[in-house]
């Protein structure tokens, strides 16, 4: 299957504190995870698997970086679904859960930061399919910590590479920006599609 990367470029000018710099140099680092998935799904038709092992082989390191790119490509597309600088509330149901799981939205919000604190990589907030409740997972790398049976409601990139032009190292500004600018109609969509 080819992957091909989403136009997200309607997103320029109508976001509140992340410039359209900020935004065309992290669309660029998506599409190299397009460019990145397509040429290692390609190789892996053609390439040698009778020499796959543990210590090292072309097949080998290709299927261990195969989920790096692929999580590297969509959650990147989850990311920039889930912005908007149109102003926005949860749905009822969306805002029920989340003050089930946490107690408030703020209790939420100061979780999301602490996991953002707490990681260089993504946060993501899911509907956890086994305990039927959400939660603020921490991945350090795209391909690492993802508990099994999630569904994805919102993404948040905590890479320096989504705030350094903007923010600099002030990765707490650039969370209450990314706050500011949550898309929460299209994370109550991914949350009513869910349940």
């Amino acid at each position: 299957m080819m992957h091909s990367s989403v136009n997200f470029m309607p997103l320029l000018g109508t976001l509140k504190g992340i410039s359209d710099p900020q935004l065309e140099a992290h669309f660029a680092l998506y599409e190299g995870y397009v460019k990145k998935l397509n040429e290692i799904e390609d190789k892996l038709k053609t390439v040698d698997r009778s020499a796959s092992n543990y210590s090292f082989g072309e097949y080998s390191e290709l299927k261990r970086r195969e989920a790096v790119a692929f999580n590297g490509a969509y959650l990147h597309q989850l990311y920039f679904e889930n912005l908007s600088g149109e102003e926005s509330k949860p749905c009822s149901g969306l805002f029920s859960e989340i003050e089930r799981a946490f107690g408030s939205m703020e209790t939420w919000e100061a979780d999301l930061r602490a996991s953002a604190a707490s990681t260089p990589g993504w946060v993501l907030l899911t509907y956890n399919k086994i305990d039927k409740t959400l939660h603020n997972y921490v991945l350090y790398e795209h391909h690492i910590a993802l508990p099994v049976h999630q569904e994805i409601l919102l993404a948040l990139d905590c890479w320096e590479h989504a705030f350094m032009i903007d923010f600099g190292t002030k990765k707490a500004e650039y969370l209450s920006a990314f706050i500011q600018n949550v898309n929460w109609n299209k994370v109550s969509e991914r949350f009513e599609n869910c349940i």
